[in-house]
């Protein structure tokens, strides 16, 4: 039997633009994706810390260093440039790999600096 965890977690990134006339997407940079180990066009929930709202949509790829958080096209509608956003991925394990999985988590401080990755 296959089970869904959590795979990785950016902890509070903010956000830096939205452009709601963009096709879709959360565009992150790419040096915090490598960090937290998603790929271009994965599946993502972003859960928005200052009004509640949630979303799925798929990760693309900002600038190395830019620290953008860009919500773009419906998604732009469900945060404010410089709301504080949580941004998850899963995965579906079965009993073996359950036993040794880690998920991975990147702490981000103020100005989407990495704080810490766990």
């Amino acid at each position: 039997m296959l089970r869904e965890f959590l795979k990785a977690k950016i902890h509070r990134a903010t956000i830096t633009r939205a452009n709601l006339d963009y096709s879709g997407s959360l565009t992150i940079d790419e040096e915090i994706m490598e960090l937290a180990g998603i790929k271009e066009y994965e599946k993502i929930q972003v859960y928005n810390v200052n009004n509640g709202e949630r979303l799925e949509t798929y990760a693309i790829k900002g600038p190395k260093g830019s620290k953008v958080f860009e919500l773009n096209g419906a998604a732009a509608r469900k945060g404010m440039v410089g709301d504080k956003i949580i941004i998850t991925t899963f995965c579906l394990l079965d009993e073996k790999e359950m036993a040794n999985h880690k998920p991975i988590l990147v702490i981000m401080g103020d100005d989407n600096e990495v704080k810490e990755v766990i």
